[in-house]
């Protein structure tokens, strides 16, 4: 079996430093220890190159659909979708997963979706491409509700993962790190209600791409007087070991924000599997995806946290803060006890049984 993935931005330098490019990535180089596996996706420059057993082929000079950054095509992209026994698109509101699955049907392969969030101009705006896949993949259980697919037969919920070895603990680094967000710096991610509720003396450390100016300016101002440490551009390597610091990691994520409102805010919370992965509680708001997380992990209730989150207590739209203790030493011989979801081992031998789902 050949199984393609196909996602419209790689991630890392060079790509996008996100949750949805991480899973897409992180799923297919699982996938390719068990399967020949070809990760597809699209760049400045044509490139092919091997990430352990996964392919990993970047189509450059694409064309961007009315101007589009996330919505890239070229016609180079059938040419690997001919090799594919199965294609599994990442993203289904752009034209290349729509195209990829007309394409995909015509050859007589399997096509299969995962919704991660955003899209573009697409063929969906004028007419529904449920039908076009053999199936629908989804992060959460969230997500198979929010897209309408609770009671449809071809929509499974195959969770997410975390690469175990490369997120782990680290008995020689010390917790010393306090609270910790790692994300993009956008509106509905609740920083700026975070570093509004935050404690004089609770050190607080923000990873994430450089933002622009005026965002930085903001977060600048709200830090001020608070030990707060904003950390851009990290490597891997020293993403893991402020994971490996930290006291505990914090997602605040909101369905109103100042710039307005996120209906889908979080199909998923990568950063929380990858800071229980290294054995640091959670703390996130009851908010989309995240309470399966954090509260489904847990073995019991989640408990309020003050002082992090004392702007965003309150009412369930707007957001309460749960959180989940970290495991114990005893449960992290098991990956899954310590990520609060499958580890990628597990969801991609998962994934394949989707694959014989038939419409």
């Amino acid at each position: 079996m050949r199984v393609v993935h196909m996602v419209p931005a790689r991630f890392g330098r060079g790509g996008v430093v996100g949750g949805a490019e991480r899973y897409a990535c992180e799923l297919a180089r699982a996938m390719a220890n068990v399967v020949s596996t070809t990760l597809v996706t699209f760049g400045d420059e044509d490139a092919v190159e091997m990430v352990g057993a996964l392919r990993l082929r970047t189509l450059g000079h694409p064309w961007y659909v009315r101007g589009q950054r996330f919505n890239p095509i070229s016609l180079r992209l059938f040419d690997v979708l001919r090799e594919a026994d199965v294609v599994h698109c990442h993203q289904q509101h752009v034209l290349a997963s729509s195209l990829a699955a007309l394409w995909s049907r015509a050859l007589g392969r399997r096509v299969f979706v995962s919704d991660l969030g955003g899209g573009g101009w697409d063929l969906s705006a004028y007419v529904s491409t449920d039908a076009w896949f053999h199936g629908h993949l989804h992060l959460s259980k969230y997500s198979r509700r929010v897209f309408g697919h609770e009671s449809q037969v071809h929509a499974r919920v195959v969770g997410g993962g975390v690469d175990t070895v490369k997120f782990s603990p680290d008995p020689s680094v010390t917790r010393n790190g306090g609270a910790l967000f790692v994300g993009r710096l956008l509106p509905h991610k609740g920083v700026h209600d975070l570093l509004r509720g935050l404690p004089a003396d609770v050190p607080l450390t923000i990873v994430a791409p450089r933002p622009e100016p005026a965002v930085c300016a903001e977060l600048t101002a709200l830090a001020a007087g608070k030990s707060v440490t904003l950390a851009f551009g990290l490597s891997d390597e020293a993403l893991v070991r402020e994971y490996q610091r930290a006291r505990c990691v914090v997602l605040p994520s909101v369905y109103r924000s100042h710039a307005g409102e996120t209906k889908v805010p979080e199909l998923l919370g990568q950063t929380l599997l990858e800071g229980m992965a290294c054995e640091a509680a959670t703390v996130c708001t009851d908010v989309a995806s995240m309470p399966e997380i954090a509260v489904g992990a847990s073995s019991g209730p989640p408990t309020m946290t003050p002082g992090i989150g004392v702007s965003v207590t309150g009412s369930k739209s707007e957001g309460t803060m749960a959180t989940r203790r970290a495991p114990s030493r005893t449960q992290r011989s098991t990956p899954s006890a310590r990520s609060g979801s499958p580890p990628w081992k597990a969801t991609s031998s998962q994934g394949t049984p989707s694959w014989t789902l038939t419409r």
